[in-house]
């Protein structure tokens, strides 16, 4: 019997493309409306101007971002999504769901346990 490859079920490849925090994020943005490098940068404040251009080339050899430049003065570059990068965020839109309900869940499961430790009065 063959060994069984890590990525067979095809989680591998899929969470390779959204690696990190910061894909799906500039994907969701990008879903919304092209935009260009600075507006991504004022819609993912947390992100570093190294990282987000990391981010976008990565995504761009990727196929899920294009990027394109237009010949004006100075030159202008914006940034959209493909339909292949449009097929792996609406793939996201579950998992997105079941984070803020995860999120819910663990704020209030700790907000239990807190309260349980917290000292009684008489």
């Amino acid at each position: 019997m063959g060994k069984r490859q890590p990525n067979s079920c095809g989680l591998g490849p899929a969470l390779e493309a959204i690696g990190g925090k910061w894909k799906a994020l500039l994907l969701w943005q990008l879903h919304k409306a092209p935009a260009r490098f600075g507006e991504l940068k004022r819609l993912v404040p947390e992100i570093s101007e190294k990282m987000l251009i990391q981010q976008l080339r990565e995504m761009e050899a990727d196929g899920l971002v294009n990027r394109e430049i237009f010949a004006e003065v100075p030159p202008r570059v914006e940034y959209s999504i493909t339909e292949f990068g449009v097929e792996l965020d609406n793939a996201l839109i579950p998992l997105a769901r079941w984070g803020k309900e995860y999120a819910g869940r663990a704020a209030r499961q700790r907000q239990g346990k807190a309260s349980a430790l917290a000292p009684q009065t008489l």
